[in-house]
């Protein structure tokens, strides 16, 4: 999971990850955020970024993320997936496959 400060930049990170193949499939919600930066409270909109990526493609997501991002310090947070359906698993696999 990663945040962004406009749609048009968290489009072109979920383009960049889906056509890199480093996510089979990266939803975009728009969030309300708050948080301390520079010594203070911020509250802005952001865009989360939900990919869905395999364990194995996980440092070479970051790796990305991190070239293309436009934060001087992005958010890139993994949860493990854990179960799901098997049918979805599988086609998150191929489609990551690199």
């Amino acid at each position: 999971m990663t945040t962004t400060d406009s749609e048009r930049a968290a489009a072109e990170l979920a383009r960049g990850v889906v056509e890199a193949r480093l996510g089979a499939c990266v939803q975009v919600v728009p969030i309300r955020s708050f948080y301390r930066w520079d010594g203070a409270v911020q509250d802005d909109p952001e865009w989360q970024l939900q990919i869905k990526t395999p364990a194995a493609r996980l440092d070479a997501l970051v790796a990305h993320l991190r070239e293309h991002h436009g934060y001087e310090v992005p958010e890139v947070i993994a949860t493990p997936i854990v179960g799901g359906n098997p049918g979805y698993l599988s086609w998150l696999d191929a489609e990551t496959a690199g």
